[in-house]
């Protein structure tokens, strides 16, 4: 539709467009329908929902919250439903907070990170089209089952690497198929699923492994002595068998080992169904730790049970904390936790490993580095 035929909507019109059944805003006189890209915010609905029937021009470009890149105004325009009456048109200004009626400044060229093609986390959330992106790259039809793609595609470990870690993004957040079969369900998982079934599994076991302690103190210590080494887990997992990456013998059983353990994730990061992991692929994971923990304790089966709940509900809090870093607004630190985690996916995903913390990043050396001034491996 042109400028010429879409319809003025007045700032009456515009009130009755605030919630997230039906969620408008404007940049200078023109109005967007965002209704529908709510979910798919990197910064999570609520952001949008704040200005839900008003200019967003200063917070679009305000360094502090955000500054948006060039791919932000590229998806709005996707979404313009109408134009504002001329005498209604007031932009905000973002110095000194008052008003006035001179259009946004253009944004500014991005710069592409090499490794993902990416300049910023909003491209995470720009639809991917779907037949021209295979014909382009020759990888995987989204519109097939993807398993059996990789299985049989032949690609070569260095190939399968630098397309994995190109993120698309499959008909606003959705799951593209993975097995195309009764398989399927088995990999999609709601957030909601990982504390109803292990917290109640966490507080079980943490009560029977307290009737073999001496108080409630040490029940706490043990715990959190799990949930410690429940970090550790986390980074180490992460960086050495999801990232196990250039390390990987060349041939397709890993590749698709790899692929389904996480690089589908990486592939497909804004999949609202594939952030947290499978209760199955979990207890597969999990199983071995508990016998780990029962030899390393062996001579007290409660300290051994107590420590291991504690990093189970370790992994509760990680599974979660990573689908509101991709889905939610959050706090303020947890605001910087996120952007440090999208970092990992639009710029850099060999470093930037801790997910509900970047302790274990610093400590080994993968902190991922970012902002003004920072050299990263751009392209040219």
């Amino acid at each position: 539709m042109t400028a010429a035929s879409l319809p003025t909507i007045s700032a009456a019109e515009l009130e009755k467009h605030q919630s997230a059944k039906s969620c408008y805003v404007t940049i200078g006189g023109k109005v967007y329908d965002v209704t529908s890209f709510l979910s798919d915010h990197p910064g999570g609905e609520d952001l949008i929902l704040d200005y839900a029937g008003k200019d967003i021009t200063a917070i679009l470009a305000d360094e502090i919250s955000h500054e948006h890149s060039e791919a932000a105004y590229e998806i709005l325009e996707e979404y313009q439903v109408g134009l504002l009456p001329a005498d209604q048109i007031t932009i905000p200004n973002p110095i000194r907070g008052t008003t006035g009626v001179l259009p946004p400044s253009p944004p500014r060229t991005p710069n592409n990170h090499t490794i993902t093609g990416m300049s910023s986390e909003e491209e995470l959330s720009v639809p991917t089209d779907l037949e021209n992106d295979y014909k382009v790259h020759k990888f995987l039809d989204l519109n097939k089952p993807l398993l059996m793609q990789v299985w049989n595609g032949g690609f070569s470990k260095e190939f399968y690497l630098e397309q994995v870690h190109k993120p698309r993004h499959y008909k606003g957040g959705e799951s593209a198929p993975l097995f195309g079969n009764f398989l399927e369900p088995l990999s999609k998982t709601p957030w909601w699923i990982i504390p109803i079934i292990w917290l109640p599994c966490v507080f079980y076991g943490t009560y029977e492994a307290s009737k073999g302690m001496p108080n409630y103190t040490a029940v706490a210590m043990l715990f959190a002595v799990g949930y410690g080494i429940w970090t550790l887990v986390e980074y180490g997992l992460h960086r050495c068998l999801f990232h196990l990456d250039e390390k990987m013998p060349d041939n397709r059983v890993f590749i698709t080992l790899h692929f389904v353990l996480h690089g589908v994730h990486h592939y497909l990061p804004m999949d609202k169904l594939r952030l947290v992991m499978p209760p199955t692929l979990f207890l597969a994971l999990a199983t071995p730790f508990w016998k780990l923990a029962h030899i390393l304790f062996y001579w007290d089966w409660h300290i051994a049970t107590n420590i291991y709940c504690g990093g189970i509900f370790g992994y509760v809090c990680y599974d979660l904390t990573h689908y509101f870093l991709h889905h939610r607004k959050l706090p303020a630190h947890y605001q910087d936790l996120k952007k440090y985690h999208l970092q990992h996916h639009f710029a850099d995903f060999q470093k930037g490993f801790g997910v509900t913390s970047k302790f274990w990043d610093k400590i080994f050396g993968t902190e991922l580095l970012y902002g003004p001034g920072v050299k990263s491996t751009k392209s040219q």
